[in-house]
Parts: C-alpha cells; structure tokens; sequence
C-alpha cells in the first residue's frame, strides 16, 4: 500500500466521524436585511471545507459568526457537541487567518509567531522553541526567527501568519481569503503549500474565498454560497460534473447549457425522456415529465469539432467566431442557428484547423451531458 492510499484511507475513516463544526438553523440579520439565511451545516475533524461564493453572498459574515466577530440572531454553533455561539471570540478554541495578515510590523518574525504563547504566560523559552518548531513546519530557515517583518517577501509574510496561527493550537482555522492579493505564481504555489500543510497538520480548515480555483485545488468539500444559503455542497468533482443549478453549474466555470423540455413518446423505451436541442432529438435514461422545463449542461471540454464522416448523439452547426489561446488549452466560441454562442475547448496539441468564420459541426455525447432540473 503506497502513502496516496493510506492518505485517502485515512480520509475516507475522518469522514465518517462525528462532526466538530456544526450549524442548526444559522441566522444573521442586519435590521431588515437578512445576511445569512438558517443554515445547517457539518464540517468533520480534518476535513478542508471551504466556502466560496460572490461577493454579497454572506461568505464573510458566515465566517466572521464562526469565529465570534459577529453575533448570531437565531440558531446554534456547536464546537465538539458544545455551544459556542454566546462565547466571546477570544475564548473560542479557534483561530482565523485575515486577508490583511494582520501582523505585527515592529516585531521581529519569531516575536509574531510568540505573540500568542506570550498571552498564555508561557516562559519565553519554551516559545523560542515553539516558534522554531512552526518555521521548520513552514518551511522557512531557523534565521527568519530575527527576521523583521518588513524584510519579509509576501509569501513569507503568509507563512509567518500561519505559523502564529498554529501556535495558538487551534481546534479550528479560519481563512478569510489569504491568499487574494498575491500575484498568480505565488498564489499557485502556496495553495499547494496550504493543502500539503493541512495534509501534514491534521487541523480543520475552513476557508473562505471568492476564488473557484482555490477552492477546487485545495478542499475535501465545497460549500457553494448565494443569497445567504448554500445552493450545494461536495466534492470539487461532483459540483462541476453534477451541478444542482444553473447559478452553480456557471459559477463552476465556463459552461453550455441548453433549456431543454422533456416529451415522452410511444416509441421510447423505458423511463426515458426525448431531448430536443437544435432540433434533434436524442433520448435520455432520465424520469422527466411531459413538458417540464430543464436545462441540459455540457462542459466545453466535452464538445468536439465533427467531420462529414462523424457522428454524435447530439450535432449542433453554427459558426466559428474566435479563437482563444489560454496556455495549454485553446477555447473556442461558435454562434448557432438561434444566436446562442457555444464555447469548445481543446488541448494546444489537438488545436482545431479551422478558419474563423467558416461554418462548423459540433458534437457531444449523452454520458458527458447532466440535467439540471427546475430550469
């Protein structure tokens, strides 16, 4: 058995404990407006949850609850089976990683990771031990310990934020959208970094962030946010395959979807419903009644550009407008009959040889399509 499955095993073990976070009926109101809207929610020892939604969705104030920097109107938060929702914030077991960092810039890296060990009277060198201990598990030299915080690059600002974070021991960390005002490469990395850290820590994280690509690198689950409630939650991988709404399944990346009705015919076999997109029509292994509404969903990845010798379960034509190049992948956008523009995507290596302009046949298969009722 190699380390990658005894890591999913353990995993897998971790998810069916109890859970350490949880939320009954959750509310927050702003005299008449209403942020966050009864939530109920698990979140289970070890697991990195992250939450992410647009702005004005009630992501932050969700957090902000969590921790104690805002009160809850109704409803229970419960660390462990106790509540914790009337505690105040600085008794919590808990910690939160802010956007800003929020260190301290007259102290020295090593004074920053102290901080909170010097709250709690320990001696000052068991906290010189402990901080080295952090900067070895965040993998920055034992010399940084007298570093000036000014003198820190902004990646090794945010190890030091964490590291001060986890000499708290927390039962939790919070994370308030860390990694938001960092350039792309760093960020990049230290999203590997954050979820090998969780990976090597044990801890629970929950993360906040506005951004998809965060989310899905890092997270066990993902909590989809709009409107103050969670419209899904679950894997990175069945959210963008199987996404519960229209809202979800474009918030998930660029998508084509079709708004499809259903009709059974005599001549169909079993349950399935009969698809009409541009029309042709295709049958689906899916119960849909006669003239409910739906919208029928197709990543861009799983649309093919077709040859006069191919055929597809379901065709559409139309127009190649343009071309876009996006690193290893190049992305294509092509207007149909009813003035619908459809996005395909391909890897560089198999890039299409078609002009712009030119009339195309696009294809794609009913097993890389999902439905997405009550559309």
């Amino acid at each position: 058995m190699g380390p990658e499955f005894i890591l999913n095993l353990w995993k897998a073990q971790r998810m069916e404990m109890q859970p350490i976070l949880s939320l009954k009926n959750v509310v927050k109101n702003y005299g008449d407006f209403t942020a966050v809207r009864g939530i109920d929610l698990d979140i289970t020892e070890g697991e990195f949850f992250t939450i992410v939604g647009p702005s004005g969705s009630g992501k932050s104030t969700m957090i902000r609850m969590l921790v104690g920097m805002e009160d809850v109107s109704s409803g229970e938060i419960k660390l462990r089976n106790n509540r914790i929702d009337q505690t105040p914030a600085n008794l919590r077991p808990t910690c939160m990683v802010f956007q800003s960092l929020a260190l301290f810039p007259h102290m020295s890296v090593g004074q920053n990771i102290e901080f909170p060990l010097k709250l709690r009277k320990e001696n000052p060198a068991n906290r010189k031990q402990r901080a080295l201990e952090l900067l070895d598990l965040l993998r920055l030299p034992a010399s940084y310990y007298n570093k000036r915080i000014s003198q820190c690059s902004g990646g090794e600002k945010q190890r030091v934020a964490l590291a001060r974070a986890l000499a708290f021991d927390p039962e939790i960390l919070f994370f308030d959208e860390p990694l938001s005002a960092l350039d792309y490469r760093l960020r990049k990395t230290l999203e590997k970094e954050l979820k090998d850290l969780h990976d090597r820590t044990g801890k629970t994280f929950v993360y906040i962030t506005h951004s998809l690509e965060e989310a899905m690198v890092m997270s066990d689950r993902i909590a989809i946010m709009k409107e103050g409630e969670f419209e899904q939650i679950a894997t990175a991988d069945e959210i963008y395959g199987k996404p519960v709404s229209r809202f979800v399944a474009e918030f998930m990346g660029e998508v084509n979807l079709f708004s499809v009705e259903g009709t059974k015919s005599e001549g169909l076999q079993g349950n399935g419903i009969e698809i009409h997109v541009n029309g042709n029509a295709t049958e689906l292994g899916v119960s849909l009644k006669k003239g409910e509404k739906a919208a029928l969903m197709v990543r861009p990845e799983y649309v093919r550009f077709l040859q006069s010798t191919e055929t597809s379960d379901f065709v559409v034509r139309g127009i190649l407008q343009a071309e876009f190049a996006l690193g290893s992948r190049i992305q294509y956008e092509v207007t149909i009959s009813t003035g619908k523009t459809l996005t395909v995507e391909k890897l560089r290596e198999d890039r299409f040889s078609g002009e712009i302009g030119s009339d195309v046949t696009l294809g794609f298969d009913t097993h890389h399509v999902h439905l997405i009722r009550g559309e």
